[in-house]
């Protein structure tokens, strides 16, 4: 069950330092968001507030909220690994556990949600969730061996495939394809614009190009100086944001001309 997401006013702070500065989005379901600009202004630093995960840097917390489906992340008595259940995130490198096989990868997160699944639902989840990332066919034969022995795009889409295991309503993803080559990028992408059947996917990128062939819509953020905090600018269907911004800055910033 894909849910959309609702972040109104949203403060992000390191201690006193504040990050990013009076967000509000509204995230359709199942539809891919991405978030672009230049390196410093709070892209992946607001996508972490999305699952709470921003507040396991000490000192990180927030001031705002964060609704999916109309609760808010940071009520009172909100569990953050509940969150991070319904909230999955896939992280700029691939990070699947080195010691564990492939097959233990797949369920980690889920073994930790349900100790007692008996061995044919394990194993249909694997194949559910390695079909899901477009990684059964090359791996099938080789379920028990390590995570870590697969190739740089197939560690990436082994931790998507960990990642939609738990069945979480939004999948989060930073950079993704940052570490890998253009032929898995390209399967990334792929598989991106196949899951947003059933997930809603936020995505931060570097590269203008990803941006405009996977996601929806485009957030742009931008920060005026080194110290001071990212805002977003302008938030649009990314055919708008990349071919009639209506902020100057982003324009700069998409036809390269800074960032």
């Amino acid at each position: 069950m894909s849910k959309s997401i609702e972040v109104q006013d949203l403060n992000v702070y390191y201690s006193d330092f504040l990050a990013v500065e009076g967000v509000s989005i509204d995230i359709e379901p199942r539809s891919v968001t991405a978030f672009i600009g230049p390196s410093g202004c709070g892209k992946s630093t607001f996508l972490r507030t999305l699952n709470r995960m921003h507040e396991v840097i000490p000192g990180g917390h927030v001031k705002g909220r964060v609704l999916i489906d109309g609760d808010d992340l940071y009520g009172p008595g909100v569990d953050p690994v509940l969150v991070r259940r319904h909230v999955g995130m896939v992280f700029q490198r691939p990070n699947p556990f080195p010691t564990m096989s492939i097959r233990e990868n797949v369920l980690a997160g889920a073994k930790l949600n349900d100790k007692r699944m008996s061995k044919s639902d394990a194993d249909g989840l694997v194949e559910k969730s390695l079909r899901g990332a477009n990684l059964w066919n090359e791996v099938k034969d080789r379920l028990d061996k390590p995570g870590g022995g697969l190739s740089g795009g197939q560690q990436q889409r082994l931790c998507i495939a960990r990642a939609i295991a738990v069945s979480p309503d939004v999948l989060l993803m930073d950079e993704p394809c940052s570490a890998l080559d253009p032929i898995s990028t390209f399967a990334i992408e792929e598989l991106i614009g196949e899951l947003k059947s059933e997930y809603t996917i936020v995505i931060v990128t570097h590269n203008m190009q990803q941006a405009s062939r996977v996601s929806d819509k485009t957030a742009f953020f931008n920060i005026a100086g080194t110290g001071k905090p990212g805002k977003l600018i302008e938030y649009n269907d990314t055919a708008s944001i990349f071919t009639a911004p209506s902020v100057q800055a982003t324009e700069d910033y998409v036809s390269g001309r800074f960032g």
